[in-house]
């Protein structure tokens, strides 16, 4: 259907770098230099990792609690927890999710998951930049005529402003009225954010720290669930803040729009 990127432990993965940074165990020495570079310039970057992977557990809980029992995870990286599959059981044993990716290693485990571990899983390999492919695979594992949760988390910020909102948008036209879509990305200010940035993009794949306003265009005219584009530590937490946030250099900008 669609390139599936070649296994290479000599060239670092954005989805291992991601594991680690999480605390996973599938992770490369390769992959633990760039995210050694990253944290050295921007140690604020495990934390807002590990916030951005908090906010899909609960915006994709949210979601299953609204009444939506199809997901769709595009560029989902490593199962680590907590992931979109395990989060969507904890709210709905009867939902079906759907796992993409185009890194070898990243899909050994989706498919281990799929064939032994949870039988509403569907694992597909391919270029989420390849729409109409991915579509078609997508549309044969779930009922794109009725609604769905579709997430793009930390993804992104891998594509320019223009490409990224065109993306969203062309996936978003698939989707059925009273859909839901998840979105995030990393995003600072600064000089350590720019270099942190560049650390990322050290990893082979650029990364660009979208504006604000960038992040929220990516939405297009889609209706902001409330409390609409703010930090993951801020969408719907577990437990209120104290207080405002301190200032600091990095954070996870997210948001949850409705379609229809």
């Amino acid at each position: 259907m669609c390139l599936v990127a070649d296994f290479d432990p000599t060239t670092p993965s954005i989805a291992r770098v991601y594991d680690f940074l999480l605390g996973g165990k599938d992770h490369f020495a390769v992959d633990r230099e760039v995210a050694g570079r990253l944290l050295a310039v921007a140690p604020i970057s495990a934390d807002v990792m590990r916030e951005n992977r908090q906010f899909l557990a609960r915006a994709v809980q949210w979601a299953a609690r609204q009444g939506i029992t199809q997901f769709v995870d595009l560029g989902c990286g490593m199962p680590t927890a907590p992931n979109t599959h395990d989060s969507v059981r904890q709210a709905s044993q009867d939902a079906r999710v759907v796992l993409i990716d185009n890194n070898a290693v990243v899909l050994a485990h989706l498919r281990a998951l799929a064939a032994h571990g949870d039988p509403g899983v569907t694992a597909i390999e391919g270029d989420i930049r390849e729409v109409p492919a991915i579509l078609g695979a997508v549309g044969a594992a779930i009922d794109l005529t009725r609604p769905a949760c579709l997430v793009m988390g930390a993804l992104l910020h891998f594509f320019p402003p223009d490409a990224a909102r065109d993306l969203v948008a062309a996936y978003v036209a698939a989707l059925a009225p009273g859909s839901y879509v998840v979105l995030s990305v990393g995003r600072g200010d600064g000089d350590t954010a720019d270099r942190g940035f560049g650390a990322y993009s050290s990893g082979g794949t650029a990364a660009y720290n979208h504006s604000v306003a960038d992040f929220t265009g990516f939405f297009g005219p889609l209706a902001l669930v409330e409390p609409g584009i703010v930090d993951a530590r801020l969408w719907h937490p577990d437990a209120a803040p104290d207080g405002p946030l301190p200032p600091r250099t990095g954070q996870s900008l997210v948001g949850v729009a409705r379609v229809g």
